[in-house]
């Protein structure tokens, strides 16, 4: 397989603390560019995920000027 193209992620809100982003999988490119494979450890409780473009640093992911 090749390096992922995304991170997927579920955000976590803790009161009086920042969001929590929890890792759950990541996403690889189609060789068609028509779609992606998403290959989760866990599915978030919410239903929702977070794509965020695969970095080596998964820091470097989450968004500037947020909470984590």
């Amino acid at each position: 397989m090749s390096t992922p193209a995304y991170r997927a992620y579920t955000v976590i809100k803790r009161e009086n603390k920042d969001d929590y982003w929890l890792n759950l999988g990541v996403a690889f490119p189609h060789e068609d560019g028509e779609g992606f494979n998403i290959l989760l450890q866990a599915l978030p409780t919410d239903g929702k995920l977070v794509l965020r473009r695969y970095k080596e640093n998964p820091e470097e992911e989450k968004p500037k000027g947020k909470k984590k």
